[in-house]
């Protein structure tokens, strides 16, 4: 074998670069892919003879092993590579499944709350053997597994995606409300000025997509809110309202509505809603239980956007 010689490079060796570079050890990595510390340390020398430098750094003992400027390079490259074969093979599985086997769903917090248990009870009946495999996390780590082919789909904001890498599917509008407690003077306003909003306390969410792309679209009106209090939790963004700490501007779907403690209200002038879709990897296959959750997901979109109208207005939606 001579170096540069890279028709020689396997699927194994890449892997191998990958689990090696994440976990720190041969060892660890033999353990997470499944060979013997030996394999491993024979891959990482093969691809370091097949390129011709070496792509980490060994500095004996129990220290960890770490990338070398080459191997950084060659990882950059060998994880779409990598990407791409899981792809492959997700693809093949539900082409061979048809309306069998698992559907893998990623979404985040307030989607599972208010969307998703509508639309796996008409999902489920339609469709009772398909398994759902659900994962919650936060937008951008559910777009990396939707490219990596660990998803199928993903609830997301459309903010958060870039068109040319991910099909999108649009499902409703999400409004920013205007949380208050329930014996506010701000709870007999509709809607509410943001003039009369610069002295408040407010609550928040922490740094999260949907924060984000409301500070930034506060900022457009020249608004910047004097936040006290922050949490990761919906329930006690909401509590925390309820308790008289600070009002909050949230997404209609995070909101408990039946909650006697906190009063809803509309702004003025509006913060531009935040557009909810479904995502997938625009060259995978979609098995015919992925489509049907699409569709199934639009209606269901359709209604909860409908619904949120009304409550905002007052007046039945149209």
């Amino acid at each position: 074998m001579t170096a540069n010689d890279w028709s020689s490079v396997e699927l194994r060796h890449l892997l191998a670069l990958r689990a090696v570079a994440r976990a720190g050890s041969f060892s660890r990595a033999a353990d997470e892919l499944g060979y013997t510390q030996s394999a491993i340390s024979q891959q990482i020398a093969t691809l370091e003879r097949i390129v011709g430098l070496p792509l980490f750094e060994r500095r004996g003992g129990r220290r960890q092993v770490t990338l070398s400027e080459s191997g950084e390079l060659l990882l950059r490259h060998a994880g779409p590579i990598i990407d791409r074969f899981q792809s492959a093979k997700a693809d093949l599985a539900a082409f061979s499944e048809g309306a069998k086997g698992t559907l893998r769903i990623g979404a985040y917090e307030s989607v599972s709350a208010r969307i998703l248990p509508a639309i796996l009870g008409v999902f489920a009946a339609r469709w009772p053997k398909v398994e759902i495999d659900l994962r919650d996390s936060s937008d951008k780590d559910l777009l990396t597994l939707v490219e990596a082919g660990e998803l199928d789909l993903a609830f997301v904001m459309d903010s958060e995606v870039m068109s040319d890498r991910f099909k999108t599917t649009e499902l409703l509008q999400d409004p920013y409300v205007l949380l208050v407690p329930a014996g506010s003077p701000l709870a007999s306003k509709q809607p509410v000025p943001l003039d009369d909003l610069v002295d408040c306390r407010f609550v928040a969410q922490h740094t999260m997509a949907c924060q984000q792309f409301l500070e930034s679209s506060l900022r457009r009106y020249g608004f910047e809110q004097h936040v006290v209090l922050r949490s990761s939790d919906n329930a006690t963004v909401q509590g925390l309202v309820a308790a008289g700490l600070g009002v909050a501007i949230v997404p209609l779907l995070t909101v408990d509505e039946n909650d006697p403690k906190v009063v809803i209200r509309q702004l003025d002038p509006p913060v531009p809603a935040r557009t909810i879709v479904l995502a997938n990897h625009p060259d995978r296959y979609l098995s015919p239980a992925a489509e049907a959750f699409l569709d199934t997901a639009r209606q269901v979109g359709a209604e909860v956007g409908a619904g949120d109208r009304e409550l905002l207005t007052g007046a039945p939606s149209a």
